[in-house]
């Protein structure tokens, strides 16, 4: 087709980067009648995918020939939406940019001595992640916090200002006790917060310069700065941080400028990790925008499941960047707002199991922990399990293990032909769970030959005369091998586990949204265990990370640090600063191309009880809950009890604004079941036969085998037998039901009523 069919600006084009493979999703206006859309589903592995992955779709889309290594033109592009593993693998790699760490005079080993969390107390070699600095400069610098009471028995707080500005002492628990000028050296000025800070010793900006010449002519380009109290008063932050731009740093992570929060040693990790990641991500990002001429609207996942502008992406808002996709393609096409009921994603890959939880709205953490690493930044509560299609299998110890170590890509499972170990994969392949038939031929030396699945058998023939031998037992191969997928499964079930009953929430009430890969060969095993009895498999579930880019929203947030007591009086001034926030937010989303209904505003308080060091991010939930009765709903749901009589303290104000790329997604899946006409597909449609081996059931001779372009909506496929396209292998175990909708299979299970 001629390229001209093709409006400008039409084609959108979404890309997920993993480390392995790259999933392309695409849809453009069909020439022919452009009220319909084409999709286009490319998943691909080579070694920088997008670029090439584009250049794919834009052949397709035109028609016209484009040679690779082609600068490509953009015009017919919308948009590129890209999520990227880059800052990930780098700092689980350990290959970030080298950087130095300037902080305050002082605090030289803050960031190595960390919290003194000691989290495998008994081994006997722990080693600690090294920290991702090369080097650390102390700058003679200092502010504090004023603080003082008249009473000898009360804690010591900073002071606040009134209305008027003036300085007003007094202890938190019993209110201010009248209005005095704080002893000692240094000008007291107020703080973001509202906080009085006094400033002891400005930085001497001549001394730093030297320091950082020196550390410019080290051969450092690259800068994390992370002063004392600087959520609050970031003036010599800002100053030093202008100093070293102009000497030629190219990058210079401000840790109060990136996350404005109380804390210094978690605000100080992250400023460390954003100076470490995000001049490597900006690097490929360089590498990837010169394949193309002109100018591409990209946009990019962030770790907290918004797609953010280059302006405001980052390595530290990437570091979950891959999964995030995955989540928001998952929340999007499983939830039913009629319904409500809670999700459950299970994202099986290569070499992991990612896990999240969706209830009407993300769930999102504020610190988590990634290769040793602890961050402070919004993002998504994913959990990660070492198990996947690429986990190997070994007898140990008596034992059937699977995981934690992976057969990787190379050389990749024995069915690869690259003299890999036993993997899950092998073990799918020899219980029939995988056909050959139906997987392209990209194996071997050659990348031209199909799975091996003789290999398989080799290896797992030696392992069931090991566990005979050492057993006395005379258990079958398929036996065995089930053994090694039960054990798998159940690894898989462990974060599941984690989000739901570890929390209170019964695993049986939620459905089960499996996506990745490997998901459609686990779902049905894995839901049994946990007693769910709906499974959604969409029919992009292999690329719903790509997929979910498509679908998300943008976003945008602001957050300042606060500090105030939350009381009756209180409220209206926090009500006053979100207002503010808010009027920022929603500018900045119009900037970008989001006004009026299209925008949804999230406001948020971080709240604590006096006393204590745990801060939780409330939202109100239903309408006409305040923030004190939200943040003791939260409290209590989170750790089972509530501290009476204590006051509660915000620390920070926050607004997170969402631009909707589509006002609505449409019908539900559920409610397109409960519509559709169902008819029962005979069995003797199927498109072949295989042995597949089932639990409780054994070797089912001839399990029918259905392309699932050969069904049609409404098409019901009972159990057992598979269902197979391009990208993926979905396993319907006996007593299971798939019905087959516009979007997705909607699998049920026979088990006992809730």
């Amino acid at each position: 087709m001629p390229a001209s069919s093709i409006p400008d600006r039409s084609i959108k084009i979404c890309a997920d980067r993993g480390g392995t493979f790259c999933d392309v999703h695409a849809a453009y206006p069909d020439p022919e009648n452009p009220a319909q859309t084409k999709e286009v589903v490319d998943p691909n592995n080579y070694a920088d995918a997008p670029t090439e992955g584009i250049r794919r779709v834009l052949e397709i889309a035109t028609g016209e020939k484009i040679p690779r290594g082609t600068i490509l033109q953009t015009d017919k592009i919308d948009y590129i939406r890209l999520s990227t593993t880059v800052a990930t693998n780098a700092l689980l790699e350990r290959k970030g940019q080298k950087h130095a760490l300037l902080i305050t005079r002082g605090f030289k080993d803050l960031l190595l001595i960390g919290n003194q969390a000691r989290p495998r107390i008994f081994d006997l070699n722990i080693r600690r992640p090294a920290p991702l600095y090369s080097k650390v400069v102390e700058v003679d610098e200092r502010v504090t916090l004023v603080g003082y009471t008249s009473d000898p028995k009360a804690e010591e707080h900073a002071l606040q200002f009134d209305e008027g500005g003036a300085v007003r002492r007094g202890y938190r628990g019993a209110g201010w006790d009248g209005v005095g000028d704080a002893e000692g050296p240094g000008e007291i000025v107020r703080g973001l917060s509202g906080e009085a800070v006094r400033v002891i010793k400005k930085p001497d900006l001549e001394a730093t310069k030297r320091e950082l010449e020196a550390l410019h002519a080290a051969g450092y380009r690259s800068l994390a700065i992370v002063f004392a109290h600087s959520y609050t008063y970031p003036a010599h932050e800002r100053a030093v941080g202008a100093l070293a731009r102009s000497l030629g740093f190219a990058h210079v992570s401000e840790s109060a400028r990136l996350l404005p929060m109380i804390k210094m040693l978690p605000r100080g990790v992250s400023a460390t990790a954003d100076a470490y990641l995000t001049p490597v991500l900006q690097a490929y990002l360089d590498g990837f925008f010169s394949g193309f001429a002109g100018g591409a609207r990209v946009e990019f996942m962030g770790s907290d499941g918004g797609l953010v502008d280059l302006r405001n992406f980052s390595g530290l808002k990437s570091i979950l960047s891959g999964p995030a996709g995955g989540v928001v393609g998952m929340a999007l096409t499983s939830w039913d707002e009629d319904e409500r009921r809670p999700v459950i994603g299970i994202d099986v890959g290569g070499t992991s199991t990612d896990v999240s939880r969706f209830a009407g709205r993300y769930e999102v953490v504020y610190e988590a922990a990634t290769a040793g690493i602890a961050v402070q930044a919004p993002q998504l509560d994913v959990n990660t399990v070492a198990a996947g299609g690429g986990s190997c299998l070994a007898f140990r110890n008596g034992l059937f293990t699977a995981g934690p170590e992976s057969a990787g890509a190379e050389p990749g499972p024995a069915c690869y032909r690259k003299g890999g170990p036993l993997a899950v994969t092998d073990a799918n392949l020899l219980l029939g769970r995988l056909i050959p038939d139906y997987f392209p031929k990209i194996f071997g030396p050659s990348e031209r030959e199909p799975l091996d699945g003789a290999a398989s058998r080799r290896l797992f023939e030696e392992v069931a005369r090991e566990i005979n031998g050492s057993q006395g037992t005379e258990m079958g191969l398929d036996e065995i091998v089930y053994g090694f997928v039960k054990v798998a499964n159940e690894t898989m079930c462990r974060p599941i586990r984690a989000l739901t009953e570890a929390r209170g929430y019964a695993a049986h009430k939620h459905i089960l949204c499996s996506f990745g890969g490997a998901g459609g060969q686990h779902a049905c095993d894995i839901a049994r265990l946990l007693g769910i009895r709906t499974i959604l498999v969409h029919r992009y579930s292999s690329i719903l990370s790509a997929y979910g880019l498509a679908l998300a929203d943008r976003a945008y947030e602001r957050q300042e640090p606060c500090a105030t007591l939350y009381t009756p009086q209180t409220r209206g001034a926090l009500a006053a600063r979100l207002d503010a926030l808010e009027g920022a937010v929603r500018a900045e989303l119009a900037r970008q191309g989001f006004k009026g209904a299209r925008v949804r505003v999230e406001r948020m308080l971080n709240m604590r009880f006096e006393g204590t060091d745990t801060a939780l991010m409330v939202l109100p939930g239903e309408e006409g809950e305040d923030f004190g009765a939200a943040f003791r709903r939260v409290y209590k749901a989170e750790f089972g009890f509530l501290l009476e009589g204590k006051s509660v303290i915000v620390d920070d104000v926050k607004v997170r604004g969402i631009g909707k790329t589509f006002d609505t997604l449409g019908e539900s899946v559920h409610a397109e079941v409960r519509r559709i006409e169902k008819r029962r597909v005979d069995r003797r449609r199927a498109d072949s036969v295989h042995s597949t081996y089932f639990d409780g059931l054994g070797r089912v001779g001839d399990t029918p085998v259905f392309k699932l372009e050969s069904l049609h909506t409404g098409d019901v496929v009972e159990g057992p037998a598979m269902i197979i396209d391009d990208t993926q292998t979905i396993v319907v175990v006996p007593g299971a039901t798939a019905v087959l909708t516009s979007k997705h299979l909607y699998i049920t299970l026979d088990s006992e009523d809730e």
